[in-house]
């Protein structure tokens, strides 16, 4: 579940990195105000005195439309429906553009609590900056054991019981050339239920346990190429010991997923045991991933190839196929 998030932690954030540029009008009691949603609303509608179907539970932007809408109104009695909108409880109002609204808008503001904040953005970039900063915010999230690489651009989840060798692995991809982005605890959010991000905790960044070894710090060992703060996971390798009873995966045709809070990530399950380069495999399966990201799907072409081979009049009138 998400953390209770207010108006007034919207101007905090925006204070850090200044993306919104806010300034706060009117209805500064009202900042205290809890935001229930990553939705937005455009008020057009309640402007015009609909009332039906009012989201007034969201962040409620106005743009150069509705800006210049309230700009007509003439007298005290055209600020009717305006009264009645902020008469509900309204997480905040946000004007892009820099555009301050009529005294009389934020004298009705202030009256009822709600606050009424400028920004100097235009409306698609503000409410395109605001709606990750909600969406970040009420994304479902997790905390999850495993280990969390960068091969090739392809954020690789590695999974797996404990001492089956995932800090290992991820310690020679290190040594390889690859990027650590968590070890040991990671987590894991879900951006609008369709990509899935990870990262690291404040405390264990960038650290990795090794067996036999103990804590060493990827940063300051091999520097900050070999790290990054936060990836989206393209794919869930799950390492474990061989099982001789087991059926594994040998062509590749079926694709397979992993469930990670509600979003499909693709899978692979690797048998680890002596011999095995499993480092190596890792890395081969991070580019055959990115090939099907490309459209080339290896195994199917190999099965197509061979399907037409097999119906050639050569192999057909040989004496292995009519037998």
């Amino acid at each position: 579940m998400a953390d209770i998030l207010r108006t007034l932690d919207i101007l905090d954030i925006d204070a850090k990195k200044n993306n919104l540029k806010l300034i706060c009008a009117a209805g500064r009691k009202g900042l205290d105000r809890v935001i229930e949603t990553r939705n937005i609303n455009r008020p057009g509608l309640a402007l015009g005195g609909f009332f039906d179907f009012f989201s007034y539970n969201c962040v409620q932007v106005f743009g150069r439309g509705e800006y210049n809408f309230i700009k007509k109104y003439k007298d005290d009695s055209y600020f009717a429906n305006v009264r009645e909108m902020l008469k509900y409880k309204i997480p905040c109002c946000i004007f892009s553009n820099g555009d301050y609204p009529a005294d009389e808008f934020l004298k009705i503001a202030d009256e009822n609590d709600v606050p009424v904040l400028i920004s100097k953005l235009s409306t698609s970039e503000l409410v395109s900056f605001l709606f990750n900063i909600l969406s970040d915010h009420f994304a479902l999230k997790t905390t999850i054991h495993g280990v969390l690489v960068e091969i090739f651009g392809i954020g690789i989840l590695i999974l797996g019981k404990s001492g089956i060798g995932k800090s290992e692995t991820a310690l020679e991809l290190i040594e390889r050339g690859h990027r650590l982005i968590a070890d040991d605890s990671i987590q894991l959010k879900a951006m609008q239920n369709k990509v899935v991000i990870g990262n690291g905790t404040k405390v264990i960044s960038h650290h990795m346990e090794i067996r036999g070894v103990g804590i060493i710090n990827v940063k300051n060992m091999y520097g900050v190429k070999a790290i990054k703060n936060k990836k989206r996971v393209h794919l869930v390798v799950e390492l474990e010991k061989w099982d001789s009873t087991k059926e594994y995966e040998r062509i590749g045709l079926d694709d397979r997923f992993y469930d990670v809070l509600g979003v499909k990530v693709p899978y692979l399950l690797i048998p680890v045991m002596p011999g095995r380069n499993i480092p190596i495999i890792i890395e081969a399966a991070s580019m055959n991933h990115r090939l099907k990201i490309m459209g080339v799907n290896t195994a199917r072409e190999f099965n197509k190839t061979l399907i037409n081979f097999y119906e050639t009049e050569e192999v057909k009138n040989s004496y292995f196929y009519r037998n």
